[in-house]
């Protein structure tokens, strides 16, 4: 076995680990976001758990954050809720801070 083949193992290694690694930040900033969206609309409980994994659901949708972005957006629009698509997306920044830390610290 090559040097060579070991170092490409090893980036394909890592890769495969920062992909899993960022889905899992996605998906914990998407929950996160979910319960703040879901508070907003005025859900509680298990309602406010479902709408956190519809928020999660809608990011399979497309590639990026704006299916999830439209999905929160449409749900404020329908509610009366003047929140605009700048200050979700300020939300979703700010989350995903808050993700990222959570997810690499295992909080």
């Amino acid at each position: 076995m090559s040097s060579f083949d070991d170092r490409e193992r090893g980036y394909e290694a890592k890769f495969a680990h920062d992909q899993e690694l960022n889905f899992r930040i996605l998906a914990r900033r998407n929950h996160l976001l979910g319960v703040w969206a879901g508070e907003l609309l005025g859900y509680h409980g298990g309602e406010l758990a479902h709408y956190a994994d519809t928020v999660i659901s809608a990011d399979l949708t497309e590639p990026g954050d704006d299916d999830v972005l439209q999905k929160i957006a449409k749900d404020f629009s329908e509610r009366h809720i003047a929140k605009s698509t700048i200050e979700i997306r300020a939300e979703m920044e700010q989350l995903y801070s808050v993700a990222k830390r959570e997810v690499l610290t295992g909080e």
